[in-house]
């Protein structure tokens, strides 16, 4: 009678067998994440059907649009030549044309064609300036290159006298020896005030009478009137001020809120609330009408540079509430931590607390430099060309181009696409690095 009660023992391997075919490949993919359930399914089918119909009156007109015409009149002409203008998507197509022929103006306003290569060289400089900062494997000698980079780059776009750019870069030079040599004099509150005060002044009243002293007679390069600059140029310079003025403006601001002394905490209050209280709008009008009556009796104060200090103030102000939300977010025990090593207030804020919170804070802050980029078409409301509107209306100005309008919107929009874009994917390899969910 056989034995029952050993356990059964296999002495061979079972062959591998392909999974199910529900379980992997696209079908898995699909199951997951289109038709996981049945209201799901029933969404993605009605999306599918709108996509359907969006793209099937877009493409046709984008795909088979004319690029080679030099009005919008023999646009109109080659379309009716090849498509037939009853034909399908021969009776609306894109001309394209526009953009080959006009594209200089759109990226560049109405800035000496035989002088592009100084804004291009210029953006070059600032993105070799800004890699050391982005991107920290990179050598730290260039540094050096970051700290000459925004002098270097107006010169480059304004031209005129080299001297004229550095008797600026001197005001910064008098602000740190004012905070260098003051601390012992009149203290830490004393020589911050007199950081900040002295350059002020000085732009004020001094580097400009410096400059036209110094400057010689026939500039090294030729000047350029902050009217010539239109198009996206036009958006880059504000943008890029704004962003790489605002995010330290914003981090003394936020710090000043939080401040237990008095008058600075009181100020940035009063600052982060009307600047935050007063559509941008207001401001450019302020920056473009106003602001001259403020300055000393004769002094001539360029449009844009005035608009890029009213748009880094109300970028700062928004930047400051970010940060001071970061800050909120820190556990007691960070600032107590700091406080048992013995550390002072700016060791601690330096060494502990201000990296926490801007690497919590790091969305929010890439969000609003993303809304002051696409807000800088707002100039176009005080007179300057920006390229949605200002400078697409003087394309269309012309007899050439008159009633041409999605295709240089649709340009526009991809150009404000790629940096937005950018600024995105960067913030996002930024949250992964330093892994800003576990703190």
């Amino acid at each position: 009678m056989a034995n029952h009660s050993s356990a059964f023992v296999r002495t061979e391997m079972l062959p591998e067998q392909a999974p199910p075919a529900l379980e992997t490949g696209i079908i898995k993919w699909l199951r997951e994440n289109l038709f996981s359930s049945p209201v799901n399914s029933i969404l993605t089918v009605v999306s599918l059907v709108a996509i359907y119909f969006a793209l099937s009156g877009f493409l046709p007109w984008a795909l088979y649009g004319i690029w080679d015409a030099s009005s919008l009149s023999e646009c109109r002409e080659i379309r009716d030549q090849l498509y037939g203008v009853h034909e399908g998507h021969g009776s609306g197509v894109a001309c394209w044309a526009v953009i080959a022929e006009r594209w200089p103006q759109i990226l560049f306003g109405f800035y000496p064609s035989d002088l592009y290569w100084r804004p291009v060289l210029a953006l070059v400089v600032f993105f070799a300036a800004v890699a050391p900062v982005l991107y920290s494997s990179l050598p730290r000698q260039m540094l050096y290159l970051t700290a000459a980079a925004p002098f270097l780059i107006v010169w480059l776009l304004w031209g005129g006298s080299i001297f004229g750019v550095l008797s600026a870069a001197l005001g910064f030079v008098i602000g740190w020896a004012a905070y260098k040599f003051g601390e012992d004099v009149v203290g830490s509150l004393g020589a911050t005030v007199a950081a900040l005060v002295l350059p002020i002044v000085y732009w004020l009243f001094l580097a400009g009478p410096l400059a036209g002293a110094i400057s010689p007679e026939n500039p090294i390069l030729r000047p350029v009137e902050s009217n010539d600059f239109g198009g996206f140029l036009i958006a880059l310079v504000i943008g890029i001020s704004g962003i790489t003025l605002s995010l330290p403006l914003g981090i003394a601001l936020a710090l000043g809120r939080q401040s237990d002394l008095f008058i600075i905490n009181k100020f940035s209050v009063f600052f982060i609330e009307v600047f935050r209280g007063v559509p941008l709008i207001v401001w450019l009008f302020t920056a473009s009408l106003l602001l001259n009556y403020f300055l000393p009796p004769g002094t001539n104060f360029d449009i844009l540079l005035r608009v890029i200090i009213l748009v880094t103030l109300f970028s700062s102000a928004y930047i400051a509430e970010v940060i001071r939300g970061g800050l909120a977010a820190l556990p007691r025990g960070q600032y107590e931590g700091a406080d048992s090593l013995g550390l002072d207030y700016w060791q601690s804020m330096q060494l502990i607390i201000l990296p926490q919170a801007l690497k919590i804070s790091i969305p929010g802050i890439v969000s609003t430099f993303i809304g002051l980029f696409k807000d800088t078409t707002l100039v176009v409301f005080i007179g300057l060309l920006d390229p949605l509107k200002g400078l697409s209306d003087a394309i269309r100005a012309t007899t050439a181009w008159n009633g041409i309008y999605w295709e240089l919107f649709i340009f526009s929009g991809f150009l404000f696409f790629i940096f937005c874009y950018g600024m995105s994917r960067y913030s996002q390899y930024l949250e992964r690095k330093l892994a800003t969910d576990h703190r």
